[in-house]
C-alpha cells in the first residue's frame, strides 16, 4: 500500500495538489479522549509502556481527523531509560533523569544491545498500529536525536539554554562525545526495531539543535543524523527518514544533502517562502504553521495555512506545525486547519 499513501508519495519526492498532513504531538492533552486514556493509565510512563493504551492514544487523532499519518506515542527519553538512566516525571515540572557527566557514570550505562528488553512494549505498540491503522494512513516511528537526548541526560532535566551540555562539551569533550556516540548507536538499534515492527517512516527530533552554533552544529547535530540515517538505510533499504533540526535557521539549507534525510521538518521561525527557495530545492519539506494558531483559530489560521500551502506548492511538502500542538489548543481549530488544506 505504501505507494498509494499520500505521506509516502511526498517523501518519494512527489508534488501533490493537496499536501499530506499530520501534526507533531497530535496524540495529546488537547484531546479529551487522550486525557481519559491517560487517566486510565495512571501516569505518563505507564501510558508509554502499555501497548494497548499507547496504540489507543495514537489512533485517537486518526479516528477524529483522518490525518495522513500516525506517529507512535512514546517519548524521546525512553531510550536513556533503556540505557540505564533513572527516569521519572515530576508533576507539573516535566521529566527528571539521573545525570551522566563523568566517565564512571558513562561506564555504568548498559550496553546498547540490552535496550530492547526495556523497549519491547514500544515495538509491540508499533505492531498493533501497523495492523489497526487505516490502509491509507502511514505509520511514523521516531527517536530523539543524540544531541537533544544528551542535553537531558547531562542536565537531568530540560533546560532553557542546554547550558549543562554545553559546559560538559567544553570541559570534558571526550566524555561528552562518548555519550553522544552511545546514544547514536542506541538510536540506530531502537529505530531499526521500530521499522522491523512495522514503522514505514522514522523521524529524528533534534529539538535543541538550534543551540549548537557553527562547527558544533555540523559535528553534533548534522554528523550524528548522517550516521543514523546511513545505518538505517543500509539495514532497511528505501526507508524514508524525516529530520527535524529545530532552530537550525540558515543551517536548514543543505541539511538534507548533508545527512541523507528524505525530508527536513521546519520550525515556524523560518518563512515558508524562504524555505521553499532554499530548502525545498533539495526535496521534501515538512511544516511549518505556528502552533499558536491552534489556540487562536479564526481567519488568521485560515490565511496562514493557505499561505504555507501556496509557498510550498511547487515541490514535495508535508503540512505540519512548526512544533508540537499545545495542551491549550482547541480541537475545532485542528479541523479548521484540515478543512482549509483539503478545501
Amino acid at each position: 500500500m505504501a505507494e498509494t499513501k499520500k505521506l509516502m508519495r511526498a517523501l518519494a519526492g512527489e508534488t501533490q495538489a493537496v499536501p499530506p498532513v499530520w501534526m507533531m504531538r497530535q496524540a495529546g492533552r488537547y484531546l479529551p479522549e487522550y486525557r481519559a486514556t491517560r487517566a486510565k493509565a495512571g501516569d505518563f510512563l505507564s501510558l508509554c509502556y502499555t501497548p494497548e493504551l499507547a496504540a489507543e492514544v495514537t489512533l485517537q487523532p486518526i479516528r477524529r481527523y483522518g490525518f495522513d499519518a500516525a506517529i507512535l506515542f512514546a517519548d524521546i527519553l525512553l531510550l536513556p531509560q533503556a540505557l540505564g538512566a533513572d527516569l521519572w516525571f515530576a508533576a507539573g515540572e516535566g521529566p527528571r533523569l539521573s545525570t551522566i557527566t563523568t566517565p564512571d557514570e558513562l561506564r555504568a550505562l548498559k550496553p546498547v544491545d540490552a535496550i530492547h528488553e526495556t523497549l519491547a512494549p514500544v515495538y509491540e505498540t508499533v505492531g498493533i498500529l501497523s495492523r489497526e491503522l487505516p490502509s491509507e494512513t502511514a505509520l511514523i516511528g521516531f527517536a530523539g536525536a543524540p544531541w537533544t537526548v544528551a542535553t537531558y541526560m547531562i542536565a537531568g532535566r530540560g533546560t532553557p539554554d542546554q547550558g549543562p551540555a554545553h559546559a560538559l562539551k567544553e570541559a570534558d569533550r571526550a566524555t561528552f562525545e562518548a555519550l553522544l556516540a552511545r546514544i547514536t548507536e542506541g538510536t540506530v538499534e531502537y529505530l531499526s526495531k521500530q521499522i522491523e515492527a512495522g514503522a514505514e517512516v522514522v523521524k529524528l527530533f533534534d529539538s535543541w539543535a538550534g543551540s549548537l552554533k557553527g562547527a558544533d552544529f555540523d559535528r553534533y547535530a548534522m554528523e550524528p543524523a548522517k550516521q543514523i540515517i546511513a545505518a538505517l538505510k543500509e539495514r532497511h533499504p528505501g526507508i524514508p527518514v524525516i529530520a527535524f533540526p529545530r532552530g537550525a535557521g540558515e543551517k536548514y539549507v543543505g541539511f538534507a544533502r548533508a545527512t541523507g534525510a528524505d525530508c527536513v521538518a521546519l520550525d515556524n521561525s523560518v518563512p515558508a517562502e524562504w524555505a521553499a527557495e532554499h530548502v525545498q530545492v533539495d526535496g521534501c519539506v515538512q511544516g511549518n504553521l505556528d502552533p499558536r494558531h491552534m489556540v487562536t483559530g479564526g481567519q488568521d489560521l485560515i490565511d496562514e495555512t493557505r499561505r504555507i500551502v501556496r509557498a510550498f506548492s511547487k515541490g514535495p511538502h508535508i503540512f505540519n506545525l512548526g512544533h508540537g500542538i499545545t495542551p491549550d489548543a482547541d480541537p475545532d481549530n485542528v479541523q479548521l486547519m484540515l478543512d482549509t488544506i483539503r478545501g
